[in-house]
């Protein structure tokens, strides 16, 4: 696997087992129980028809599991995105019932013009480490918003300067960072696509490496600008420094920060907040028990593993306007046996829509190093379908999603609300346009600038 492979959104894959596809359960309940979803005879009948007598290898694959013995459904099961078909005449009506690609998506009082939307992925180029963006980031932004994208989400921006995942990343925690984005947040809206940002806090993954500091993969040492890392326990992550623990007033402090980020990011003209819940950060931190062993109120429990996202999220959601739409991006499992899982991910979920959040992000892994991810296309699809399913909250679909049908797909299933396309959209930024092209609509109904329309398919 190449090192391209190996990179995705704001997650690094570098120091993970990425092996070839193997069956892996999905996530396990809390009773030691996996979720099944057998598939239908019409499903069995039209692959035979496709494959005539000859058997195909996703045969052989159910074959070996059931001559294994397993009695769980395993990732293989979720495969063959691309190959699968409509199990029925059911399933073929409300697919065309079902809102497209280039369809409009309401959240409180913002409209986002479709739901090809850009994830947050660290560009580490706020090369004065003052957490301000640049012209660099004015143009990365915003061409991707004149390529079509419905939502345009700034990578991780952090909450606190000790809450960088590198020196250069960017930043919201002080009013005189409001001014530097301005110009950013006009660009993207003006060319039709919806701002949003991504706040962040680092915790024991803060202080490390990036291109253009060094130190690739370790703790940036303080005589070269790094600094001390916290975290919920003292636990390190994989070879860095081990973080000291948090207290709980400084766990109140950070929840305050958040909310302050919220309001200078709405000062600069953003209209959605992102909270980042994921990819073993500190609230990530938080809430897998690999990496929380307090026994106060922050700790123990999913209630109280839960308490400081749920602190943060109605910090956030009381610091800007009601019309301004909160997402959370959430780690559906961390990959790691007696760690987070798909059912503490769905239970957070319920309870998150109660308090104010608009949609979900589904990604997956970083809380812990060496673990194996089965990377693939549409590997992280099935978390997402099914916190949209059992938590019934708009939820977003990541994960090697770079082909127009297979995009689309995902939406004609009701697996997802919109799709996120990061790393073709680093090799295109109008992803979007060549989609509607490639899917056969018409440059009329696409999200043209007037000045490309010369140039439309």
């Amino acid at each position: 696997m190449s090192n391209d492979d190996l990179t995705h959104e704001n997650f690094d894959f570098r120091g993970f087992d990425v092996p070839d596809l193997k069956a892996v359960t999905l996530a396990s309940s809390s009773d030691g129980e996996q979720s099944k979803q057998p598939k239908t005879k019409h499903e069995d009948a039209s692959r035979n028809r496709r494959h005539g007598k000859k058997k195909s290898k996703s045969d052989a694959r159910s074959k070996k599991r059931a001559g294994a013995g397993k009695t769980s459904e395993s990732f293989d099961d979720y495969e063959d995105y691309e190959e699968r078909e409509a199990v029925s005449k059911a399933d073929k009506k409300a697919s065309k019932n079902r809102p497209g690609l280039f369809a409009p998506m309401t959240l409180r009082e913002v409209t986002v013009r479709n739901r090809i939307w850009l994830p947050p992925m660290c560009t580490y180029s706020s090369f004065a480490r003052d957490g301000r963006p640049t012209p660099f980031h004015y143009q990365h932004y915003v061409s991707r918003a004149f390529g079509g994208f419905g939502m345009v989400i700034v990578e991780s921006t952090a909450v606190a300067p000790e809450g960088r995942i590198t020196p250069c990343d960017l930043g919201l925690w002080e009013d005189g960072q409001i001014d530097a984005w301005r110009w950013i947040v006009d660009g993207i809206r003006e060319a039709g696509a919806v701002p949003a940002i991504q706040l962040n806090h680092a915790g024991r993954k803060a202080s490390t490496g990036c291109f253009a500091v060094g130190y690739d993969g370790q703790n940036v040492p303080e005589e070269a600008g790094g600094w001390p890392t916290m975290a919920p326990s003292e636990i390190a992550f994989g070879g860095l420094r081990t973080p000291r623990a948090l207290s709980v007033d400084e766990i109140h402090g950070l929840v305050g920060a958040f909310a302050a980020a919220a309001g200078r990011a709405v000062a600069a003209g953003f209209q959605a907040i992102q909270i980042h819940a994921a990819h073993g950060y500190l609230i990530s931190q938080f809430l897998d028990p690999l990496s929380n062993e307090r026994d106060d109120e922050y700790g123990g429990d999913l209630t109280g593993r839960s308490r400081f996202l749920v602190e943060v999220v109605d910090a956030v959601r009381g610091a800007v306007p009601e019309g301004v739409p909160v997402l959370v991006r959430i780690s559906a499992t961390d990959w790691a046996a007696g760690g987070w899982d798909l059912d503490q991910t769905i239970a957070l979920s319920k309870v998150l829509k109660e308090h104010g959040v608009d949609v979900m992000d589904v990604s997956t892994g970083g809380i812990m190093s060496g673990v194996s991810i089965p990377v693939k296309p549409n590997y992280q699809v099935p978390f997402a379908e099914q916190v949209k399913s059992k938590a019934d909250i708009p939820v977003t679909a990541v994960g090697l999603i770079t082909k127009p049908k297979q995009a689309a797909k995902i939406l004609a299933r009701g697996e997802a609300d919109a799709v996120e396309i990061g790393r073709a959209a680093l090799r295109d930024p109008y992803w979007p346009l060549r989609a509607a092209n490639k899917l056969g609509i018409p440059s009329t109904e696409v999200p043209y600038a007037p000045q490309y329309v010369a140039g439309a398919y």
